[in-house]
């Protein structure tokens, strides 16, 4: 195990220790390459606060005006035929439109249900299986000014619900559903 530990805290400086000299071989100015990329990425910053704080309101809006209790009512039926956890249903909801609320739902997932629970590795494959589709759309393409979003909404919900279907297979298949 140390010797993973070793290997992993010296990579990332290796790396760039590597480039840097790669980079100073091939006589690219490097530092100010770097700084260039550094004032990139704080305009890039400040430009996507604006749809984070849009997207952060509408969550907010979209969890206290009782539409996330209702879309689960709604989706709870389905979900019982299919043999998934009422428990879940949240995760599946919120997951495509906030990672750090869905981070925080796995989290109390695990908590009440414990890792090794069928609960508690769904959520976690979950998790790992699925994006933040609408943040992803509403941070993203807006600080960059992409307007047509349609294609790429059908494509990333698309590829949520497999990746959905995929985690509850897989867990089913590896661990069983109890």
């Amino acid at each position: 195990m140390q010797l993973i530990s070793v290997i992993s805290l010296t990579f990332i400086p290796l790396l760039i220790g590597f480039i840097l000299l790669y980079g100073t071989f091939k006589q690219v100015p490097t530092y100010e390459s770097f700084v260039e990329g550094g004032k990139e990425g704080i305009k890039i910053a400040v430009s996507i606060i604006p749809f984070l704080v849009g997207m952060m309101v509408a969550i907010s809006i979209f969890r206290a005006s009782g539409a996330l209790d209702a879309l689960m009512n709604w989706i709870r039926p389905l979900m019982n035929t299919l043999a998934v956890p009422a428990e879940i249903v949240p995760l599946l909801i919120i997951r495509p439109i906030s990672g750090t609320a869905a981070l925080g739902m796995t989290s109390d997932l695990i908590a009440v249900h414990h890792p090794d629970s069928f609960i508690g590795r769904l959520a976690s494959v979950l998790q790992g299986s699925t994006d933040t589709t609408f943040y992803v759309l509403t941070v993203y393409f807006g600080a960059v000014g992409i307007k047509k979003m349609g294609d790429a909404l059908k494509v990333g919900l698309l590829a949520d619900v497999v990746g959905i279907v995929a985690a509850i297979v897989v867990v089913v298949l590896v661990f069983g559903t109890k």
